[in-house]
Order: C-alpha cells, then structure tokens, then sequence
C-alpha cells in the first residue's frame, strides 16, 4: 500500500499541496486528476523522490520499485531496442556476472533466476512494446539521435514499461503519441500486473484503465473509487449534498439571527437570546462547492456557402520536388462534413491537413475550392509562435487591424479571454489558456472550414468537453487530426485513413479501428515486432473487404426494413387520428378505414420480423468484418 501522509510543499513560495493526504490499496490502478495548474506533476514527483515535502511524507512497502519517467528525452547512438533491454537492469547484471562465472553452483542459481524473470524472453518482449508504440522493426535498430524528442520519449515510454516497476508512475503518458500507440498503451496499462497512477486528461483511458481516481483540488486529495464516469458521477452528487447542508445551514442561521435581532433587548426573552447568539457563533460554516470558472469555446459560424468547399482530384502533395508523400488522393469536403484523418504518425495526416489548408500546393492533380472559402488552420507550432511579452488583445489586434475594439473584445470573449484577463502576458498563461488563444486567433474571421491538428494536447478533460460542445455547435465543416478517441468518437463522423501513401475512407466505426489496430500489434507481437508479410496482409485485407460488403448490403436491408416499419407506424397514426375524431372525414368509410388498419397491422408484423431478422444478420456480419480484420 502506498500512504501519502499529510504531504505539504510549497514552490517558489506557493503553497501546491497542502496537508496532502491518501491511501492507496496494493495493486491499485489509480487516475490522478485534477485542473491544469492544480498540481498533479508535481505530487508525481514526489511520490518518485524528485522532490523533498516540507511536511509529511510518503510510505511504501520496503523494496518496492518505483518507475517514473524523466523529462530527459534519452539520445545517442544507442538505438531503441539496445535502451529499452537495457531497463532490465537485474537481467543484464545477471548475464553479465553468468558469462564470467566459475562456481557451478553460482552458475546454477543464476540461470534459475535467469528464467524466473524470462530473461530469454526479454528481447522478444521488448520488441512487442517498441512496436505497439509505433516503431517498425528496421527503426527499433537505429541510433536514437536521428529521431525527433517526441519519439525518443517513445523509448523512455517503452523503457519504463518494459521495466515493469512495482509502482508504475505517468504523467500524460499519451501526448507523444498517435492514435494507434494510445490506443495500445491503454490495452497494455488496462493489464499491468503492478500497481499504476497515471495523470491524463484522456477520459476513454481514464474510463478503461483505472479502477481509482485522486482528484487533487486546492492542495488536498479526495479517492474515489471506480472510473472517470463514476468519479465524476459521485463528485456531482457530493456536490449537490454540500450544497443542500449548506441551504439548511443557512436558514437555521437566518432564523437565530432574526429570532436575537428581534428579542436580545427584551428583559424577558434576554437570556434566550443569549443562547441562540452562542449558537450561531458556535456553527462552523459549511463552505460552498466552489466550482473553477467554466471553461469558453464559442466558434463564431461562417457565412453558407454552397457545397462541396473542397475537392480533391488525383492529387499528389510533397515537400521535396518529386518525392511526394501522398499521392492518389481524391477527397470531397461538404459544409457539414466532421472528418477524422487517422492512421500511424508519419504516415502524412499532417501534410493532408497543411494541403486542405493551403499551406502546400499540390505536385500533380486539382485542388478546386470556393473563391469565398476561409480557413483556420490550428497546429501545435502555433502555441509556441506566441509572443511571451504580449497579451491575448494585442495579438488579436495585430491580426484585426481595422475590427473595433468591441469587436476584438467579442473574440476573445468567446475563448474566456474576457476583461483583465485579455490584458495578461502569454508568458503567464497556462498551456490550455495558450492553446484556447490559438484558437481565438485562428477563428477571427469565421472559418468555414477547421482543420484542426492535435488540438486536445494541453486541454484538461472539462476544456476537451467544452470543446466538443463548441465543435458541436460548429456551423461550418470540421477536418481533425487527434488521439483522443473521446473527443473523435463525439464529433467525427468520417473516418480516412491515411496510410500506403495515400488516403481513403476507412469503411466502419471507431471502435472497429481500434480492434483492427489492437489486432495488428497482437500479430506484430506474436511475429516479434515484424509486420506481417505483404502476402498474409493482402489476404486479410482480401477476406475483411468480402466479410464489410456483406455486413454493408445487410445494414443496407435492415435500413430499409425500419423504414418500411416507419411508414406503416405513421400511416396506422393517420387512420387512428380519423377514426378518434369526433365527426373526421377522410374520404373514406369507417368499414374502409377500419380494413385498411388491419392490413396495416398484418403488414406491420411481417415489416417488423423482416427488420429484426436483418438487423441481426447485420450485426453477425459486422463482427464477422471485426474478426476478419483481427485474423
């Protein structure tokens, strides 16, 4: 068990966790959470030694292995297979002293605890984590300095989890990755045998991986057990709770306050008086719920235009003349459109999001769009281009040189940027207030199409739900790259997938994506990190194609059956609605109306088997598709 005890730090003179207290049962798999600044990465710290507390401390069980990720990306020329096995550091101490042992009895016990901790299995092992996190066999093999700091922090990732510590400790562990690692990630951590806490703002991870959540509110810790849902759940109803005491609270308070004011200077009633007047100063108030200030989004809806805003036609786009990273793509873009672009990071999605922005012209192929069309376009370079000395009015004044002050007020307004607060430098910002500026910048003149590249990446989970609602309301097409699978599963309702160089419709749901990528890394992990051969993947993709076209032409039936269903219920509504009324006259008799009802009826009986039995079919066949593409 660990027991944090009364664990109080101050940074730079602010007080960050005051009289800290938890305990957390062995084996826990435990969600730390809390708003942008509350201090989550910190209490990490302290848990893993970085930091000394003022007061309190932190008790473990003797021995235990405590694994944290340092901020240090690692680098050099080791590659990522060698660092990773290099985390087994008892495995690597033991085969070393095995290879210049003499005592046979020595070399006996080594080997024994040799296969204890499958050392032989290790670098199989190893190449299964390095894969789920996105590296290709060939790139698990090259020097770690000739990879970007968001990957090598891939390998202090798959390092840490290969390590297997007894307390596993990650602080927003998916924000280096894409969607198919995240989407690994939260599979292997849903089955970590040790103990885990983990600081994410990824509520489908939250939902799936952790059985406790810590919530960290002004310096103090609550435990709340079950997931994020629930968590949230039970904070509403301790919430609403509070509130209720504190309205009885309230009254009783106001009704002794009357009962003294009107009675204290009257001989007789005095002494009563007195009596309540020590009871209302002896009341502890009860405090209110204070809630943060809600989080604002408001993207402000363009214009119509008529659709398609874009078209793409055989189109290749590239950065080097000749070398272009995606080709063959033919993609139409409507006003209402809400598109995800997936696939593995490095496959393009960010070059298809630059080439729908017009940031890159096309090598080969036709771009058509609207004369009238506007673009916002949000990338993660945008937050750090942020003048640190200027405020949130000054940039938007810069961008709307001839707009009213009102009107840039109103902008910023939509963002939470409102008042004093659009007069503070983005060097005092937090990482989600940057990113909301970003926003606010690029929306300024009513877009009618977002592109939006990883959008979420400094966004707690309240600023990611006031962003779907946002998205939501959106009246103008969406184009989004992000491996938040909450927030794509809530606004996407395209899926294409870029990959092979090119990019198509991926022809199923999100969850469908998710197990096909699950299904991959489990035939990478059983064929040691190699992909499957092209052969065995043409004949999947072969079988999982047959396996959608029938489940397309089953759906397509049982649509047409609940239509069919629809009608019938609507037509018996009609006829019921002329026979209830009191002198109704439809043309018809009531013999007639009454006959055309019953054979509504028998109709509605075969309508009715005919969609059940096609929406089972349907649904056999859609995890017939799944098991296909798992196969």
């Amino acid at each position: 068990m660990l027991t944090l005890d009364g664990i109080t730090l101050r940074l730079g003179g602010h007080l960050v966790l005051d009289r800290a207290t938890a305990a957390l049962p062995p084996k826990a798999h435990v969600g730390l959470v809390g708003r942008n600044g509350a201090g989550k990465s910190t209490l990490l710290k302290v848990i893993a030694g970085v930091y000394e507390t003022d007061e309190g401390r932190v008790k473990t069980p003797s021995g235990m292995r405590i694994g944290y990720v340092a901020q240090e990306a690692p680098g050099g020329a080791a590659t990522p297979f060698a660092t990773v096995l290099a985390a087994a550091e008892e495995r690597a101490e033991l085969l070393a002293e095995a290879e210049h042992a003499q005592d046979p009895h020595r070399i006996g016990e080594l080997h024994e605890r040799l296969n204890a901790i499958d050392a032989h299995g290790a670098p199989a092992r190893a190449s299964r984590i390095l894969a789920g996190l996105g590296f290709a066999e060939e790139a698990q093999h090259q020097a770690l300095d000739s990879f970007s700091g968001g990957w090598r922090m891939r390998v202090a990732l798959a390092a840490l989890l290969f390590a297997e510590p007894d307390l596993l400790l990650l602080d927003e562990p998916s924000n280096h990755l894409d969607l198919e690692a995240a989407v690994w990630l939260e599979s292997f951590l849903k089955d970590y045998p040790g103990s885990l806490i983990v600081v994410s703002h990824e509520r489908d991870l939250l939902n799936n991986v952790v059985d406790q959540v810590l919530h960290l509110e002004r310096g103090g810790l609550t435990l709340y057990r079950g997931n994020y849902d629930s968590f949230a759940r039970q904070r509403g109803e301790r919430a609403a709770e509070f509130d209720a005491l504190r309205s009885r609270q309230q009254a009783k308070a106001k009704k002794l306050q009357a009962y003294v004011d009107r009675w204290r200077y009257k001989a007789h009633t005095a002494r009563q008086a007195q009596s309540r007047l020590k009871a209302l100063a002896a009341m502890e108030p009860i405090a209110a719920t204070v809630e943060d200030a809600s989080i604002a989004f408001d993207f402000p809806n363009p214009k119509e235009l008529k659709p398609p805003l874009i078209v793409l036609e055989a189109v290749a786009v590239g950065y080097v003349p000749g070398a272009p990273v995606l080709s063959r793509l033919n993609l139409r873009i409507d006003p209402d459109d809400r598109v995800a672009l997936i696939g593995r990071n490095g496959n393009g999605k960010t070059t298809l999001a630059r080439l729908l922005a017009g940031q890159l012209r096309p090598e080969a192929g036709r771009v058509a769009a609207s004369g009238k069309l506007r673009v916002g376009y949000f990338a993660q370079h945008q937050i750090e281009e942020l003048v640190a000395d200027e405020t949130p009015l000054q940039h938007m004044e810069r961008l709307l040189p001839a707009a009213a002050q009102g009107a840039v007020r109103t902008q910023l307004g939509r963002f939470g940027f409102s008042g004093d607060k659009a007069n503070v430098e983005v060097r005092q910002l937090s990482g989600g207030e940057r990113a909301r500026l970003s926003l606010a910048l690029i929306t300024r003149d009513a877009p009618h199409i977002l592109i939006l590249d990883e959008p979420t990446n400094h966004l707690d989970i309240e600023a990611r739900e006031a962003l779907v609602e946002a998205l939501s309301g959106f009246g103008g097409a969406v184009v989004m790259v992000s491996h938040d699978r909450h927030l794509l599963g809530l606004i996407a309702d395209r899926l294409l997938l870029v990959d092979g160089g090119t990019a198509t419709e991926f022809d199923g749901s999100l969850d469908d994506y998710r197990a096909n990528v699950l299904a991959c890394a489990q035939a990478q992990g059983a064929n040691g990190g190699k992909s499957a051969k092209p052969e065995d993947r043409k004949l999947g993709r072969n079988s999982a194609a047959q396996a959608r076209e029938r489940h397309q032409a089953l759906r397509k039936q049982a649509l047409q059956a609940e239509a069919e269903l629809n009608r019938l219920w609507k037509r018996r509504a009609e006829i019921d609605a002329v026979l209830a009324a009191p002198h109704g006259n439809s043309g018809s008799s009531v013999a007639e109306l009454m006959k055309t009802r019953a054979e509504i009826e028998r109709n509605l009986a075969i309508a009715e088997h005919r969609w059940l039995e096609a929406s089972e079919l349907a649904e056999r066949a859609k995890l017939e598709a799944r098991g296909s593409r798992q196969g």
